[in-house]
């Protein structure tokens, strides 16, 4: 698309959002503020480097596809980023898993993890100029086979599961220290019952016990934010998760921890939309994994739909981005594994956009005044306003492919890269 059409196209839509009161120039540059995190294991269908040629599974962890040109080492991963953030617009970090670190071809037991085994990590993010997030890896190991890690009843086990989140912890510390970026470091846990159990406190109880020893050292703020994340249910684990929203909500309030919310991870007609300023009356910040549950906790690409739509503008409406830390977490491996990126992203960003495109103070006036018929008729007329030609100028200003544009550049990157491997 030529940039002289791009500029008409972007002074008409100007004009149009002028009138309502909503500067885009202004928009354009609050977009900096969106920041997302890209989760690494899109590049390789949650295998990590832990052991040679690995193929993750359990714990609700399901992968669907073989589309061809998975990343096959940390060189083939870090070069797939690259090419993904070459084509997003704004900045983004990147969400680590403890499984993703360089172990040098070395079988590293998870509870002897150290900084050094990330390092690299922090030196390629240092040379972009990005934060690193970071998880500990509960799920896919001998120790958890029997659907319980933090809250496993076997003292053996849930002592090495603790000392593991312990090291993560400190690895997530050091990343944000040497960045100077606070590191989010996320706790999710697959623990829970096939079938009916008996004893849900007593899980509880210990998962209650496993965080406290595993948290009770503190780190600053400016280097280290600590978030729990719930779950509904995963395989395996359909009759009772023992980290269940109730009691992470609780752990979080008590303990001064981020609340982890997942769009998935919910029955299917909650949304996480909703949550958000129902939780950040309680606890300082929260964390986001923005995905697409088509059916439950499936984790499509994220597409631009009203699920979406709702939690950008939530956090829009209420000035809420600077306690939100928003993160990416879908695996799809039926497609290119880069274009899954690329429009997951995308389709975030653009939430974003729309919702700081919306007079808000005109709706909320609307109705204080009871005005119910205004503010629903202004809501229909803001889906037809010129928004893609707002996001096409901001494409271009960021030195980005405008529109579809990036669908060829992926495309030649599949056929030069990712069709070799």
């Amino acid at each position: 698309m030529a940039n002289e059409i791009i500029k008409k196209a972007y002074e008409v839509a100007k004009e149009q959002y002028a009138a309502l009161g909503i500067d885009t120039d202004k928009v354009i540059e609050k977009m900096k503020d969106v920041v997302i995190s890209l989760h690494c294991w899109q590049t390789d269908d949650v295998g990590g480097f832990e052991t040679p040629d690995a193929e993750l599974g359990g714990g609700g962890i399901q992968t669907t596809g073989n589309y061809p040109g998975k990343a096959g080492s940390i060189a083939e991963m870090r070069q797939d980023l690259d090419k993904a953030m070459s084509l997003l617009p704004g900045k983004q970090r990147l969400n680590l898993h403890a499984i993703y670190g360089d172990f040098a071809g070395e079988f590293v037991e998870r509870n002897e993890i150290e900084v050094k085994h990330f390092q690299g990590w922090i030196d390629w993010a240092k040379e972009r100029g990005m934060g690193l997030d970071f998880n500990a890896t509960f799920f896919s190991h001998p120790k958890s086979d029997d659907g319980f890690s933090l809250s496993s009843k076997n003292e053996e086990h849930r002592q090495f599961w603790v000392e593991h989140l312990k090291r993560c912890r400190a690895i997530g510390a050091e990343m944000g220290k040497q960045l100077g970026t606070p590191c989010v470091h996320n706790t999710w846990v697959h623990d829970g019952s096939k079938d009916t159990p008996i004893d849900r406190n007593g899980y509880r109880e210990i998962l209650k016990k496993s965080l406290d020893e595993a948290f009770s050292v503190e780190y600053p703020k400016e280097h280290l934010k600590d978030a729990v994340e719930s779950k509904l249910f995963g395989i395996g684990a359909e009759s009772m998760t023992v980290g269940s929203h109730d009691f992470y909500l609780g752990y979080a309030i008590k303990n001064n921890k981020l609340i982890c919310l997942d769009n998935g991870h919910f029955h299917p007609t909650e949304q996480v939309g909703d949550k958000i300023s129902a939780c950040l009356n309680f606890v300082d910040e929260v964390l986001l994994h923005v995905t697409r549950p088509v059916r439950w906790d499936s984790d499509h690409v994220v597409t631009l739909n009203e699920d979406i739509q709702l939690i950008a503008s939530e956090i829009v409406r209420n000035e809420f981005l600077n306690r939100v830390n928003i993160g990416l977490d879908f695996f799809d491996a039926s497609i290119n594994r880069i274009g899954a990126y690329v429009t997951g992203t995308r389709a975030a960003q653009k939430a974003f956009m729309i919702a700081m495109l919306e007079p808000t103070a005109t709706l909320v006036e609307y109705e204080e005044e009871g005005k119910n018929f205004e503010r629903l008729a202004l809501l229909e007329e803001l889906k037809t306003k010129p928004f893609g030609a707002v996001w096409d100028y901001y494409c271009m200003q960021e030195g980005v492919p405008v529109s579809e544009a990036y669908i060829a550049d992926i495309q030649q990157y599949e056929k030069d890269v990712l069709s070799k491997r």
